[in-house]
């Protein structure tokens, strides 16, 4: 093949990339459905090109192409109560509404064909995220909805490939080689499923056993790791206030709280005057540092150094039950945190008990937190528990961010669950 060939065969692709993105943005689904099955030979999906220069997939292009010009929204709106004439800004209300039901229809056809809910654009904006900025409530819910599907789905799949890896334990004790290699590649694949969106909800960037083995620094308004990653910070104060004060609303309860930190809501718990008050930690050094501070020597203070994972079954085995239990941990999983709520709160919890958790998943972008809201209310349910949610305005914390190596918390407002037993 001569350049002249690879030249045109490269123009060939861009615009192969730029009629779909033009059937995505006219909300042209017979045509764009033509131009996926005839394009759908190479490995990439085609509803997720992008454009070189704005990064704007199929899922961008059909949400931007609602995006009213600023001469555009001044005739909409009515002046003084009167409509201009011809029917004015009834005439444009009629156009909108016919754009945003075929913005619709394209959206969720681009979803069904396999688009990425949570995929980047050079403005660093999810599709969802591009909806919201442009105030297409519709749209951004259907963003929402196939963030929850995705989520459920990546879950469902762990989920598969921790019984495949149990019965790998299983088939090497018997010798069964054949179906052991079957089932690395079947994980193999669910993994090459997870690596494929862009912009992560909740997974954290640094795995607990690193967390586990670093350095810690205590500063007065921050616990860093060794990466700078800020463990905990004092603006999430007022947050663990009101949390301490919902769980332990009168005097004499018992509380376990999972992750001391920097003692922050511990604190708040102690002003609560609890009758028991247990704290799992799993540093060394937060908890040489409790040490240091005199917890061990609290009035009802129990220390339990380890990780939740090895402590709760054997307070399970003690008998111990709390009124009130509180999860903040550093660096687990949603699929950690999902263990915890379904196996282990029913052993500890008493029937009128309440549990909550620091509802920070996703908290790095707007929609990726509505998602893992939606995902949280379904595994609290199936786990026997109702979640009530009250939004707590967080302050702008520009800055609170220097020397902190990523910004983990972003949206205007923290939700704070309350969990119970369902009636």
């Amino acid at each position: 093949m001569t350049d002249t060939d690879i030249h045109f065969e490269t123009i060939d692709v861009d615009l192969d990339i730029q009629e779909i993105l033009l059937a995505a943005s006219q909300h042209d689904i017979p045509k764009l459905r033509q131009l996926i099955r005839s394009n759908n030979a190479g490995a990439e999906n085609p509803v997720n090109v992008k454009d070189p220069e704005t990064g704007f997939s199929p899922l961008h292009a059909a949400i931007a192409a609602c995006e009213q010009d600023d001469d555009e929204a001044t005739e909409s709106a009515p002046t003084n109560g009167v409509n201009g004439t011809h029917g004015g800004a009834d005439e444009t209300l009629s156009e909108n509404e016919v754009l945003l039901a075929a913005a619709r229809d394209m959206v969720k056809f681009l979803l069904q064909e396999g688009g990425i809910w949570n995929d980047l654009d050079k403005n660093n904006e999810t599709p969802g995220c591009l909806a919201r900025r442009l105030g297409l409530k519709e749209l951004y819910d259907l963003m929402v909805d196939a963030g929850v599907r995705a989520e459920l789905l990546l879950n469902y799949m762990e989920g598969y490939e921790k019984l495949e890896e149990d019965d790998d334990d299983d088939d090497e004790e018997v010798g069964e080689a054949a179906d052991e290699e079957e089932r690395a590649n079947e994980t193999s694949e669910s993994n090459t499923l997870e690596t494929t969106t862009t912009a992560a909800a909740a997974e954290p960037n640094v795995s607990n056993n690193r967390y586990l083995q670093s350095n810690l620094t205590f500063q007065n308004d921050r616990l860093l790791d060794n990466d700078q990653n800020g463990v905990m910070m004092a603006w999430e104060s007022d947050i663990m206030a009101k949390t301490a004060r919902k769980l332990l609303p009168t005097e004499g309860l018992r509380v376990l709280n999972i992750g001391h930190g920097m003692g922050i809501v511990d604190g708040f718990f102690q002003d609560q005057k609890p009758s028991v008050h247990h704290i799992v930690e799993a540093h060394g050094e937060v908890v040489a540092e409790m040490k240091r501070k005199g917890w061990h020597e609290t009035p009802g203070v129990v220390i339990h150094e380890g990780r939740w994972q090895d402590i709760l079954p054997t307070l399970v085995e003690q008998g111990e039950m709390f009124d009130a239990i509180y999860y903040d941990t550093f660096a687990e999983s949603y699929a950690d945190f999902r263990e915890f709520l379904s196996e282990q709160v029913i052993g500890l919890l008493g029937t009128a008990g309440q549990w909550s958790f620091f509802n920070g998943m996703g908290a790095d972008r707007q929609i990726s937190y509505d998602v893992y809201q939606k995902v949280v209310e379904m595994d609290v349910f199936e786990a026997g528990f109702d979640v009530e949610w009250e939004d707590i305005p967080v302050p702008q914390l520009e800055g609170e961010w220097n020397g902190v190596r990523r910004r983990y918390w972003v949206v205007d407002n923290y939700r704070l669950p309350i969990c119970k037993y369902m009636d």
